[in-house]
């Protein structure tokens, strides 16, 4: 073997080897999901507080109070579950797609969706994750929209309107996508 390809050889090797650099990423993404289970335990206890111990002089505005208060707790723990979803899905999808096979084969504890993650999959998948967790923020909008103004609330909406467009877009491309790998398979 000449020293021309062996420098060639350790170029593409260099290259191949640079998708461990993501490690780090996930790794951190793995933090940020640990700080997100101890906001959920903050904002569980926060509703315990608010369920068992409302009340007041007047019972019936404490209990409307109180009812909002639970509600909008309620929906921050949904989405502090919804964000740490994503967060999953981008840990394990990404680091199964760009860094190196987790070898989950057989495992009962596999999740069904990796068998056939890819990079476009992963895209549709965090995209419709981020229209969920749109959605947890309009409807706690909505229940205190008597405390926001009219362009907040239109803003948010048009952002959420912005995703679901971007979604459908993904879907539309990845749909395309994949009749032209059909078209050129059968060719």
């Amino acid at each position: 073997m000449t020293t021309e390809h062996r420098r060639l050889a350790l170029m593409p090797y260099l290259i191949f080897s640079s998708r461990w650099l993501q490690l780090p990423l996930y790794l951190g993404l793995i933090v940020a999901q640990a700080i997100y289970v101890v906001q959920f335990v903050r904002e569980l206890w926060h509703l315990i507080e608010t369920s068992l111990f409302h009340g007041g002089i007047d019972a019936k505005i404490a209990d409307q109070s109180a009812e909002t208060t639970i509600m909008l707790t309620v929906l921050g723990l949904i989405d502090v579950v919804m964000i740490s979803n994503l967060l999953v899905m981008v840990i394990v999808g990404g680091y199964e797609t760009f860094v190196s096979r987790l070898r989950l084969e057989g495992h009962p504890d596999q999740p069904e969706w990796l068998s056939h993650v890819n990079a476009t999959v992963l895209k549709v998948k965090l995209a419709m994750a981020i229209i969920g967790i749109s959605s947890i923020h309009l409807l706690a909008t909505f229940i205190k929209a008597r405390s926001l103004d009219g362009e907040t609330i239109m803003w948010q909406i048009l952002l959420h309107l912005t995703f679901v467009l971007s979604a459908l877009a993904l879907a539309f491309i990845d749909r395309i996508m994949i009749g032209q790998g059909k078209a050129a398979t059968a060719h």
